[in-house]
C-alpha cells in the first residue's frame, strides 16, 4: 500500500493519534516533522492547512486534515484489526470520549496542565504556575469522568481497542511524569491500569517522542507559540 506521511510537531498528541493507528493496522508511514511552532508559518498555511493546525495527512494524492476524519479514512482504508465497534451503543461510547477529547482534554488537561509541566520546560517556554493551579480544578474533573466512562471495562469503548483508545492516550499517558497529573488519577485505580495497559501497545514504543525525533529529526527554526 501506498506510504502515509503526516506532517505535524513530534510530541503531539494529535499527530501521535493518526500515528498510532497506522501502526496498529501496520501500514507504512513516515513523519514529515515541523519544529515547534512550524504549523503558524504563512508556508504551512498556504500549502498544508489553512487554520495552521496539525496533523495533515497525505496519502498518494489525497490530503486530509481534521485527526478525526484522518483516523477514519485509516481505519476504513485498512479494515483489520477494526477500530470502530459494530455495536450502535459502543460506537457511540468511542465517539462520546473521541468529542470528550477535543472538547475538554485538549484545553483543559493538554493545554492547561501538561504542556505546562512537561512540553514547555523543555523548549525554555516560561511557566505561569498560578495559571496551572488554577487550571487543576477543571483538568481533575474531566480526569474523573473519563474514570466513570471507563469504569471496570478494559478499553473506552468495550472489551476491545478502538479509535477512542487511540485519541485519548496520548494525552494521558505522561499523567503519571508529573506530580499533579500523578495526583489527578491517583483516585482512579481503573484509568491508571488503562494507561499502563495502552502504554504496553507496540504502537505506542514506536511513536514515543524522542523515537520520532531519532527517526525524523527535525530542522531547528524559532518557537513562534505552541500548538
Amino acid at each position: 500500500m501506498t506510504e502515509f506521511t503526516i506532517h505535524g510537531i513530534p510530541g503531539s498528541p494529535y499527530v501521535r493519534a493518526p500515528l498510532l493507528a497506522l501502526e496498529e493496522k501496520g501500514l507504512p508511514w513516515r513523519l514529515e516533522p515541523l519544529a515547534m511552532g512550524g504549523n503558524r508559518t504563512p508556508d504551512y498555511k498556504a500549502r498544508l492547512h489553512p487554520f495552521a493546525k496539525i496533523p495533515v495527512l497525505d496519502h498518494g494524492d489525497f490530503r486530509l486534515y481534521e485527526t478525526r476524519a484522518i483516523l477514519d479514512y485509516v481505519d476504513q482504508i485498512a479494515p483489520e484489526p477494526a477500530l470502530t465497534p459494530d455495536a450502535p451503543k459502543l460506537r457511540a461510547r468511542m465517539n462520546q470520549v473521541i468529542g470528550i477529547v477535543d472538547s475538554y482534554v485538549a484545553p483543559r488537561l493538554s493545554g492547561a496542565v501538561t504542556f505546562p509541566r512537561l512540553v514547555a520546560p523543555r523548549f525554555g517556554i516560561a511557566v505561569d504556575d498560578a495559571a496551572v493551579v488554577a487550571a487543576i480544578p477543571a483538568a481533575q474533573e474531566v480526569v474523573d469522568e473519563l474514570a466513570r466512562l471507563l469504569g471496570d471495562q478494559d478499553y473506552m469503548a468495550g472489551p476491545a481497542l478502538s479509535l477512542a483508545d487511540l485519541m485519548l492516550i496520548p494525552h494521558l499517558v505522561f499523567l503519571p511524569d508529573f506530580a499533579e497529573g500523578a495526583a489527578m488519577i491517583a483516585p482512579h485505580a481503573g484509568l491508571a491500569g488503562w494507561i499502563e495497559r495502552v502504554k504496553a501497545r507496540p504502537s505506542m514504543a514506536a511513536t514515543e517522542w524522542d523515537v520520532l525525533l531519532d527517526r525524523f529529526p527535525v530542522a531547528a527554526e524559532p518557537i513562534a507559540a505552541h500548538a
